[in-house]
């Protein structure tokens, strides 16, 4: 593993919050794409690439519980903390980090974490695997063109392959399955370094059928016109299939692979020992030991949905990652979206929209919830009881949006079924695994008990998180309670502190011609979590 030369300090540069650095935290390497970033037209220009094989994934995957190895966490928070101090050199005003399959399985992914915000100074943001296929998406379909067609895009990790359908402005299905050039190679091939028999290549085909046969039943149903393959096992066995007819590629974005030509390299990668492996051209030697598990991926996935081509794309989580960052700018200024971009605009917003679906007699009770909850939070901040920002802000929307959802399910212990809708709907788009629990915490605590360290998925959440969850709980909480009919019997409310903390009023102002005393009753006698969470009295009066 080559170490990327850290920036001098005396070239390091102001941040410029037009430069960001996008991280992918992947199973087999790590790589970074720094850019300067052209919001109004959705495009950036390309400063610097980085990438590093350091094998987080390596050994982990096992049938029971995965851990990442002592070594594997030491590589990788080594090569996190080059990355971001070249980045920082060069003056990014933003850095965006993203973990994938090793760490979202890990059980001991909180120590790399750790070390990743203490020794590289930076907040890891480890997505669920449909995230991952959501920025897949974004960052292949903004990069081809694809027209009127409908395309299945297919990218192979190392702990997991991403399969996506879409046209150019929208994605239709997303799964993520645990199949993996790593994760597969460690389950077939560890040790192996002899050519590969037919048996053992039968062994992980039949493996990649059974696991992938769900999603390829769906994608069959959905239909798609032409395939895409994106990442480092398509792009080298691409590269090695053009080299072997004489063609020395600049660069691989477009590149047509007929499944022909992919089955007669894998067949000659499969004849050759991994030290052969090493010297073929146009695969990097440090892909050698997994280029066949990859292959097998991938040439199983062709045959089982009776493949023909490929296109191959060099673009993939990292451009989604910069495009999500550009869509999310435009959204926070309240600034359209260029026109490439527009179909993802305002993606979280439509996920949590389609979510609260599930219980559309309740739809416009939990936006006027919404409404309470977001007043409630803003006269705080202005009163200086917290310092939350725009973020916290936008998932306690997100979770009074949501926190009658569990009705749908059964209205006894509706908070339960909440959290659970919330935490393991695949519909969540655009959001990480934290975040997700964030607005799950929410839905749970807005009825019923205060966050407490026994509630196991509050307990799970960092320390920061569980503050968060604690404070805009009760925002939630009281809305709640201030719409209690479910009649919106009050129209507005403004919440007062006195100078020093040492009490809070509570103004509720009713709807006009309407009765809200029932809701200012509740109320007052529902403060307990308030007082708990600020340590100040609270007061409620009418007007």
């Amino acid at each position: 593993m080559t170490e990327p030369i850290p920036p001098s300090p005396r070239r390091t540069r102001a941040a410029d919050n037009n430069i960001l650095a996008a991280l992918d935290i992947g199973t087999n390497s790590l790589r970074m794409v720094l850019v300067r970033l052209h919001p109004a037209t959705g495009t950036w220009d390309t400063l610097s690439v980085h990438k590093e094989t350091v094998r987080l994934g390596q050994g982990e995957f096992s049938e029971e519980e995965s851990h990442l190895t002592p070594e594997a966490i030491e590589r990788g928070v080594f090569v996190l903390k080059q990355f971001v101090q070249v980045a920082r050199g060069r003056g990014a005003g933003e850095i965006v980090a993203i973990g994938t399959a090793a760490l979202r399985e890990a059980a001991n992914r909180d120590e790399f974490l750790a070390r990743a915000r203490t020794e590289a100074g930076v907040e890891v943001q480890v997505v669920p695997g449909v995230e991952e296929a959501r920025l897949i998406y974004l960052g292949v379909a903004s990069g081809i063109e694809l027209g009127d067609a409908k395309a299945l895009f297919i990218d192979i990790g190392g702990g997991s392959t991403e399969l996506i359908v879409g046209t150019q402005t929208e994605h239709l299905f997303l799964d993520s399955l645990k199949l993996g050039a790593i994760r597969l190679g460690n389950r077939f091939l560890s040790g192996v370094t002899e050519a590969i028999s037919p048996a053992l290549w039968a062994q992980m085909s039949h493996h990649v059928e059974g696991v992938a046969a769900h999603a390829l039943r769906k994608i069959e149903r959905v239909g798609f016109d032409t395939a895409v393959a994106s990442s480092g096992t398509a792009q080298n066995l691409a590269r090695v299939s053009a080299m072997r007819q004489g063609t020395d590629l600049t660069s691989l974005h477009n590149y047509v692979l007929p499944v022909s030509d992919l089955r007669d390299t894998v067949a000659f990668l499969c004849d050759l020992t991994l030290d052969e492996r090493r010297k073929v051209p146009g695969l990097n030697p440090e892909r050698a030991d997994i280029i066949i598990s990859g292959a097998a991926v991938l040439l199983t996935l062709a045959d089982e949905l009776h493949l023909e081509r490929f296109v191959i794309a060099e673009r993939s989580l990292r451009e989604g990652v910069l495009v999500d960052a550009i869509l999310r700018r435009l959204a926070r200024a309240g600034e359209k979206s260029p026109p490439d971009l527009a179909f993802e605009a305002g993606i979280r917003r439509r996920s949590v929209d389609r979510l609260a679906r599930l219980n559309p007699d309740e739809i416009t009770h939990s936006q006027h919830v919404a409404f309470l909850s977001l007043r409630l939070f803003d006269d705080a901040r202005n009163a200086g009881l917290h310092s939350y920002g725009d973020a916290e802000r936008e998932l306690l929307e997100y979770a009074a949006l949501l926190h009658d959802v569990g009705v749908s399910v059964s209205h006894s212990g509706h908070h339960r079924h909440s959290y659970y809708l919330v935490r393991h709907s695949d519909a969540m788009s655009g959001f990480t695994d934290e975040e997700i629990e964030i607005i799950a915490n929410l839905a749970y605590f807005h009825r019923k008990s205060s966050p407490k360290k026994r509630h196991t998925h509050f307990a799970m959440l960092s320390a920061e998180s569980q503050n968060k969850v604690r404070h805009c709980a009760v925002f939630l909480r009281l809305a709640e309670g201030l719409d209690r009919s479910h009649l919106s019997a009050v129209r507005d409310v403004s919440l007062g502190v006195q100078e020093g903390g040492s009490a809070a009023t509570l103004h509720v102002l009713p709807a006009e011609g309407g009765d809200a005393h029932l809701e200012q009753w509740y109320v007052a006698n529902d403060t307990s979590a308030w007082e708990e969470a600020w340590g100040t009295p609270l007061n409620v009066v009418a007007g």
